[in-house]
């Protein structure tokens, strides 16, 4: 594989707003600079981040780009992603055109419409409104989640869009977006690593956090020093300080180091746990082995 030469982090956003507080973008280069956060006047929307994205793509640059979300839902357990309805997608890349089918006409790529339709809705919990095929306890995961809580992390099912930690939300705007990128950017593992250019993955910033030193119970980075001895564990200088430290800036800026440090550890790439079959339908988190 031949090496990258950026690395973009991004903690996503499920909020149906223009521009969603929860979106953040560090980039960091080859070597051992500190990443950068990067962020337009007026903040990031989800169509922006697509449209810089897309540049990338244009440019040619040998990114790896690391998006904290689900790109499926799971699929394994029960041989579909959404058991019992017809148009249940046979795979990731045929479940993203399905809900951005359903939700084209959603202002901001959010999703709203795709959770209301009446088979979709049977699968989720939300507010008020738990669907019948939502199964008791904690819900549906995917083989990689399962990978997740054996290192000691805390994973939501995709099918939970209650609480503050949920990811439904957030995975399913991000499925629009791979939509939109198909043929633009490989997505890793539903395609093969490219040999130029950039490359999609999925990320779970709590895992940076914990192969960096961060102790369970312990969620986030909200200060200078917190975050540059986080650094350090994979390699980077000391960080350019914040005007202000929140969840989703620091959770980037260490993303994006920590994928610069494990981009070239091969065994991260052929996980034993991911079949062909995994690969398809739900995809796997770079970093879980």
């Amino acid at each position: 594989m031949n090496p990258f030469t950026d690395f973009v982090a991004i903690d996503w956003s499920g909020q149906a707003v223009a521009h969603p507080r929860g979106l953040a973008v560090a980039h960091a280069r080859a070597g051992t600079a500190a990443p950068e956060l990067v962020t337009p006047e007026g903040g990031w929307s989800r169509g922006g981040i697509l449209s810089r994205l897309t540049e990338l793509a244009d440019a040619g640059t040998r990114a790896l780009i690391g998006l904290d979300l689900s790109p499926a839902f799971p699929f394994v357990d029960h041989g579909a992603y959404f058991p019992g309805w017809s148009e249940s997608p046979a795979d990731a890349k045929a479940l993203w055109a399905l809900v951005e089918h359903i939700s084209q006409n959603d202002p901001h790529l959010a999703a709203g419409s795709f959770v209301a339709h009446p088979e979709a809705k049977r699968h989720f919990r939300q507010r008020f409104d738990c669907g019948d095929l939502f199964p008791a306890g904690r819900g549906r995961f995917r083989v990689v989640e399962h990978g997740q809580a054996a290192m000691r992390l805390s994973p939501y099912s995709c099918f939970n869009l209650v609480g503050a930690s949920q990811v439904g939300k957030s995975s399913l705007t991000g499925m629009r977006v791979f939509h939109r990128l198909a043929g633009r950017i490989p997505f890793w593992p539903f395609d093969p690593v490219p040999e130029k250019g950039p490359v999609l993955v999925e990320i779970y910033t709590a895992l940076a956090a914990r192969l960096a030193g961060m102790r369970k119970g312990v969620s986030k980075i909200r200060d200078r020093e917190t975050l540059d001895a986080m650094l350090s564990t994979f390699g980077s200088a000391q960080h350019r300080p914040l005007l202000r430290y929140d969840d989703h800036a620091t959770d980037a800026i260490l993303s994006a180091a920590w994928l610069r440090h494990a981009a070239g550890r091969a065994e991260l790439w052929a996980p034993t746990g991911m079949t062909p079959h995994i690969a398809r339908t739900e995809g796997w988190t770079f970093g879980v082995e």
